[in-house]
C-alpha cells in the first residue's frame, strides 16, 4: 500500500497542488471583494429583458478590474475546462487520487499503530 501511496503522489502532487491553490483562491477573491453590491436602477417604463425569480439572488455582470470577475475564470482552472478535455480527465483523476490519498493514508496510519501496539511501545496519536 505504501507503494501506491508514494508512486501516485509523485504523478499527482502537482495537479493536487493546483486544485487546492485554485479552489483557495475561489474561496478567498469573494471575501475580499467586499460587501453586497448595489442592484441596478431600472426605470419604471422600461421593460427588463429577463426577471430574476423571486427565490434567487441575481447579480449583474462584473465590471473589469471587478475581483468577483476571477471567480469564472478560477472556476475554469480549478476544474480542468482551461486545458479541454484533457484538463478535466486529470482534474477527475486527481479527485480520484484525493480520496485514494484519504482512505490509504488512514489505512497506513491504523497500520502503524497496530504495529506499535504489537511491540508493546507506548501508544501515542503522533510519534516521532
Amino acid at each position: 500500500m505504501r507503494k501506491f501511496h508514494r508512486w501516485i503522489s509523485v504523478l499527482f502532487g502537482v495537479f493536487l497542488l493546483w486544485i487546492a491553490v485554485t479552489g483557495t483562491l475561489s474561496q478567498i477573491v469573494p471575501l475580499l471583494a467586499g460587501g453586497e453590491r448595489e442592484k441596478p436602477k431600472v426605470e419604471a417604463s422600461a421593460k427588463p429583458a429577463f426577471v430574476c425569480p423571486p427565490d434567487y439572488m441575481c447579480r449583474p455582470k462584473p465590471k473589469p478590474g471587478d475581483p468577483r470577475a476571477l471567480i469564472g475564470l478560477l472556476h475554469h482552472l480549478h476544474s480542468g475546462e482551461s486545458f479541454g478535455p484533457v484538463g478535466v480527465v486529470f482534474g477527475t483523476l486527481s479527485g480520484f487520487a484525493m480520496i485514494f490519498f484519504s482512505v490509504s493514508g488512514l489505512w497506513l496510519y491504523i497500520q502503524m499503530w497496530r504495529n506499535r501496539a504489537e511491540r508493546k511501545l507506548t501508544p501515542r496519536w503522533f510519534w516521532k
